[in-house]
């Protein structure tokens, strides 16, 4: 018998418990960086030194980043496994119900993944030392950076491509967990959306703050 650690239901659990984490990160990440927007830059400084100096917070970060590691791991391994289901099962082109969004996650995975890893050059890896820059002063280096047209644009889209990522994986996540009811379902699919719009505009506005009106 397979190993139940190896079996798709299993990844979709730990798949959907990981993005779950994540989609809570994002609100104390947003809540965070609304500081930027504050004419004190000190109030965001001293906010990010304690997130890097912090022990509890260390201990987090090693949580989210096996939570980025696994949720998009086993979402491409699963999508793999789904293209060689298909090419077994069918022979003609044929409409697929399954709905847009989730055709297209393990392509918004990607470019979020390409985003991140440039997140991380620009603030992450500077904490730790890794890349040229002053890690107590990440208010300078997010006005820096959003004051370039080019990266507040390139920001933007990969925000705008989240919300549609965000959009059907909030409901997805539930759903795999067993949270499929006619009563409770419509209410998540609205807070999906909701959060899907808010979280991201919210992460948005930094940028067309900083780039236009700063």
């Amino acid at each position: 018998m397979r190993p139940i650690f190896g079996s798709s239901l299993t990844k979709k659990l730990v798949m959907a418990l990981a993005g779950l984490f994540l989609i809570l990160f994002l609100l104390v990440h947003l809540s965070i960086n609304l500081l930027i927007l504050s004419d004190d830059p000190e109030r965001y400084n001293r906010v990010a030194h304690f997130m890097a100096s912090n022990p509890v917070i260390k201990v987090i970060e090693v949580v989210l980043m096996l939570s980025f590691l696994i949720h998009f791991i086993w979402g491409l391994v699963l999508q793999i496994q789904n293209w060689i289901a298909r090419s077994f099962r069918y022979r003609t082109t044929h409409s697929s119900q399954t709905s847009f969004f989730s055709k297209y996650m393990i392509y918004t995975g990607v470019i979020i993944l390409i985003f991140l890893i440039l997140h991380f050059l620009n603030f992450f890896f500077v904490k730790l030392g890794l890349v040229e820059g002053d890690p107590e002063n990440f208010y300078g280096m997010a006005y820096e950076l959003f004051r370039n047209p080019m990266y507040t644009i390139i920001y933007l889209i990969c925000f705008l491509i989240l919300a549609f990522h965000l959009n059907h994986a909030f409901q997805s996540a539930f759903q795999t967990l067993g949270l499929n009811h006619p009563t409770y379902t419509p209410v998540i699919k609205g807070l999906g959306l909701l959060y899907s719009i808010v979280v991201p505009a919210g992460f948005s506005i930094i940028p067309i703050v900083i780039c236009f009106f700063k």
